[in-house]
């Protein structure tokens, strides 16, 4: 009788078996524009970014992984919309990890995923601040939805369960990565 697969091994069958999968591509277009609804989201809530953006007004990046590419533009505002691209971009992001699972693990240890960069400096700058400094309040957002205290229960469940998972993957990436 063969043994049950490990968690790890489930999930690299699946992000193997998923990686040839091409979503139709009003299902990827539908998906970046609430992706950059909830980025613009974020960045409203910190005027400093805000202003760092208005600077560099009109200039566009690309953001690709694997076949998947989301182009943005700078909107007076400060803020980000798709765009798509008539010439090369200001600035090129392409985040060159393959493993969806190396980035989610990365990401939970507090890492950037690897990328490879070419374009404007002062935007990449921009950018990178932007990435270092700006985080999500989620936990104001919920308390207007659920309330102050259901709000910080819920995030407090969710960073035991973050912390857990942190612990975990390292752990089940080595394991998938030298089987015994």
């Amino acid at each position: 009788m063969k043994p049950l697969p490990s968690l790890a091994e489930l999930a690299a069958q699946f992000s193997a078996a998923v990686m040839h999968l091409q979503p139709p591509a009003v299902l990827v277009e539908e998906a970046q524009d609430r992706v950059l609804l909830l980025v613009n989201h974020v960045l409203m809530q910190e005027p400093a970014a805000t202003t760092r953006l208005k600077r560099q007004q009109n200039r566009t990046l690309q953001i690709s992984w694997r076949q998947l590419q989301l182009s943005c533009r700078i909107t007076p505002a400060g803020l980000l919309e798709r765009t798509a691209l008539q010439n090369s971009p200001d600035l090129s992001l392409h985040i060159s990890q393959e493993s969806p699972w190396a980035i989610v693990q990365g990401l939970a240890q507090g890492d950037k995923p690897t990328m490879q960069v070419q374009g404007d400096v002062m935007l990449a700058a921009d950018i990178n601040w932007l990435v270092d400094h700006v985080r999500w309040d989620i936990e104001e957002d919920l308390s207007r939805v659920l309330g102050d205290a259901m709000a910080h229960q819920f995030v407090a469940m969710a960073q035991r369960v973050f912390t857990a998972l942190k612990g975990y993957l390292p752990a089940t990436a080595s394991a998938s990565v030298h089987p015994s």
